[in-house]
């Protein structure tokens, strides 16, 4: 499955990453893979849980990147 997250780096170095599609997921990592890998981790409890409580689980995403030259 795929979600999409947004990534930031906050003002100590820390990267901070969010999964709009799964509200309140949300984790951290010193580099920017470990912060990768630990919202990856995230979402699969997140995911779990969902599942755990015959709760709905948002379908996964496609996207496409489309060029546009000016």
């Amino acid at each position: 499955m795929y979600y999409r997250i947004l990534i930031e780096q906050d003002e100590d170095g820390i990267f901070i990453t969010e999964c709009p599609s799964l509200p309140g997921c949300v984790s951290q990592g010193k580099t920017r893979d470990e912060a990768l890998e630990n919202i990856s981790d995230a979402i699969r409890g997140y995911l779990q849980s969902l599942k755990q409580h015959n709760e709905p689980i948002p379908p996964s995403i496609e996207e496409e990147i489309v060029e546009v030259t000016v």
